[in-house]
């Protein structure tokens, strides 16, 4: 497994990574969500590497990420530099992944005619702009500010801390014992180091809504996680469900939170490659 700015073997200390790159076949992009980083899709990416050229960049502003500019960002801009990433690899399409943040940032490659697939996980940008629902995401996370900063104060501790990784997993996950604990530690590593958590709080609460989903002719699968106690399914997951064309496929994926690549590698990384596969059959001209 290649990667870039550090390493992920399981003796080695945490580092960030630019971007994990692995893998020879069908070009396959996979985008974290909001706080998080590549780490989260080592196990998927491992799996899809058989067959798949698999590139999973960090967002900017993420740890491990290029900096940011400025105190707001929003998904239009983050869908700007990984086009620019694209296109440094020579992918002018390919078959994207992506998980909460990560699926709101797909379907806006996919609008740019960048997406051959797109199976979006737990995606966000499910609601109107302005809207209460919209509000109550961004103050959701605005909760977790003085809870980062302690962590930052804390350090190690916070990170290693069986309690705190506890705390950390039951909000993204269902089976809390599925995940390896170098895993969580990498994630809380990522939430500390998040320089665009509150730019992206702020550009998301001002961020127009998702365009009609509809007319989107890039072929869709939905993933949604049956525990998401981040933005759960009766509230967040209507709009996909409802305007998304009827060709798209909609999954409740059984036993997961939010994260379900933390938990569940197997099922999301075949789910994912059968999205892929069964493209095959359709030949189009990009």
């Amino acid at each position: 497994m290649t990667m870039k700015s550090g390493t992920t073997n399981s003796s080695a200390r945490l580092a960030p990574i630019k971007a994990l790159h692995v893998g020879s076949g069908d070009p396959v992009l996979l985008l974290h969500g909001f706080m998080l980083s590549p780490h989260c899709w080592e196990q998927v990416a491992l799996r899809l590497s058989s067959h798949c050229e698999v590139f999973a960049p960090t967002f900017a502003g993420h740890w491990g990420g290029e900096p940011i500019d400025g105190w707001s960002i929003d998904v239009h801009a983050l869908a700007d530099r990984i086009e620019d990433q694209l296109d440094e690899l020579g992918w002018r399409t390919c078959h994207i992944a992506g998980n909460s943040l990560g699926g709101w940032v797909g379907f806006e490659l996919a609008r740019r005619g960048r997406a051959r697939t797109l199976t979006a996980i737990a995606p966000a940008g499910g609601w109107q702009s302005p809207s209460l629902t919209q509000f109550r995401v961004g103050a959701k996370f605005l909760a977790l500010v003085p809870i980062v900063e302690i962590g930052k104060r804390l350090g190690g501790f916070a990170i290693n801390n069986p309690i705190a990784q506890r705390f950390a997993l039951l909000a993204v996950s269902k089976n809390v014992a599925a995940v390896a604990r170098r895993d969580v530690a990498a994630m809380i590593t990522a939430a500390l180091h998040c320089d665009a958590m509150i730019p992206m709080i702020l550009g998301t609460m001002r961020a127009p809504a998702l365009e009609d989903l509809s007319n989107l002719p890039t072929p869709v699968r939905l993933l949604m996680a049956e525990y998401d106690r981040i933005i759960p399914n009766r509230v967040y997951a209507r709009c996909f469900l409802q305007e998304l064309p009827d060709s798209a496929d909609r999954i409740l994926v059984n036993g997961v939170g939010h994260v379900p690549m933390l938990e569940a590698p197997d099922r999301i990384a075949t789910l994912i490659a059968e999205h892929i596969y069964a493209s095959r059959t359709h030949l189009r001209a990009v």
